[in-house]
């Protein structure tokens, strides 16, 4: 079946009330939150879900200084029923769903046996079932249409397991499987609802604030590091055109390949640079409150605090745009 394209920007003599629509799960910073900002310079509607009403509404305040039409909905990933409502609620004011962004995550930084039970388990929830519980609300809209894209972001993390980082690598490996399944099983129904999984290189966002830390320093990301504008645009793009799986970056591109062509040489680099590569003298900045069982009572932001060396640019995002 081709792959359906959706509309790039709202087309001329149109509104918004025409636009399609984007709901976006962990809308309130970080990826999901410039994602939203980039879906609304696009011409689209956009629906946002998060745990924490001062985050959600910052970042529907983005969305209108653009020029954007946005609801919002309290709502935990981890509450399938609680999700499906919101996005229910949602669809109900913008109108019916075109794309769904699985964005919502969390961490937890330290060797494996310091890692308490309860947050290993909530980093599971949080990444792997909320992707899930997400995709099962999507569903739930998309299929009496028969239409529509879902975009799970996942992470360079899939093609090699990070030390210290163990629930998050488990569930990010856990999205890409599930995402390749439910791909399948979508085609044999010969549905035309789309399922993309999009792989994001290491991200200047506040997770590294926000995850815990076991480990007696703060973390950071494994360098190099990109701004979330590249992949917010590079999320955009999946919701478009439906491309199956997608890299967002050189970097991540050529790790995934010397993962499969040289697996012993991958892993002896990552020993040595995986531990030391992720220390911080100070990670956190003004953001730094850990949000993995509950929600920050203040705004978050987009970005972190590692902008002075963050990519704004990517080579292969910005070939894939030309050249889809």
């Amino acid at each position: 079946m081709p792959r359906q394209t959706l509309p790039r920007k709202t087309l001329p003599g149109k509104t918004l009330a025409d636009a399609p629509v984007v709901i976006i799960t962990g809308g309130s910073s970080g990826i999901g939150r410039c994602t939203a900002g980039v879906f609304a310079r696009g011409g689209w509607r956009v629906g946002l879900i998060a745990r924490g009403p001062a985050g959600l509404a910052a970042a529907a305040e983005d969305v209108r200084a653009v020029g954007g039409m946005v609801v919002v909905a309290v709502a935990d990933v981890t509450d399938s029923a609680a999700l499906t409502k919101a996005a229910g609620q949602i669809e109900a004011t913008l109108g019916p769903v075109t794309a769904w962004v699985n964005a919502a995550g969390n961490g937890v930084y330290g060797r494996f046996s310091d890692v308490p039970e309860a947050e290993f388990r909530q980093v599971t929830e949080v990444t792997y079932l909320g992707t899930v519980n997400g995709t099962r609300a999507a569903l739930s809209l998309m299929r009496p249409r028969n239409r529509g894209n879902i975009v799970n972001v996942c992470s360079g993390v899939v093609f090699h397991g990070l030390p210290l980082m163990t629930s998050y690598s488990g569930a990010k490996a856990a999205v890409r499987a599930f995402g390749q399944a439910l791909r399948i099983e979508l085609l044999f129904e010969k549905s035309r609802i789309r399922v993309s999984t999009v792989f994001p290189p290491a991200v200047n966002t506040p997770f590294f604030a926000h995850a815990i830390s076991h480990m007696g320093w703060s973390a950071r990301p494994v360098p190099p590091v990109y701004q979330p504008d590249v992949i917010a645009r590079g999320i955009y793009l999946a919701a478009r055109t439906g491309q199956p799986e997608m890299t967002i970056s050189g970097t991540v591109a050529c790790f995934a390949l010397l993962s499969r062509l040289a697996p012993v040489w991958t892993g002896a680099v990552i020993r040595r640079l995986g531990v030391d590569g992720q220390r911080a003298a100070d990670a956190a900045g003004d953001d730094a409150v850990p949000t993995v069982f509950k929600p920050s009572d203040r705004p978050s932001r987009v970005h972190g605090v590692f902008g002075a060396h963050a990519r704004r640019w990517s080579l292969q995002m910005t070939l894939r745009r030309l050249f889809g």
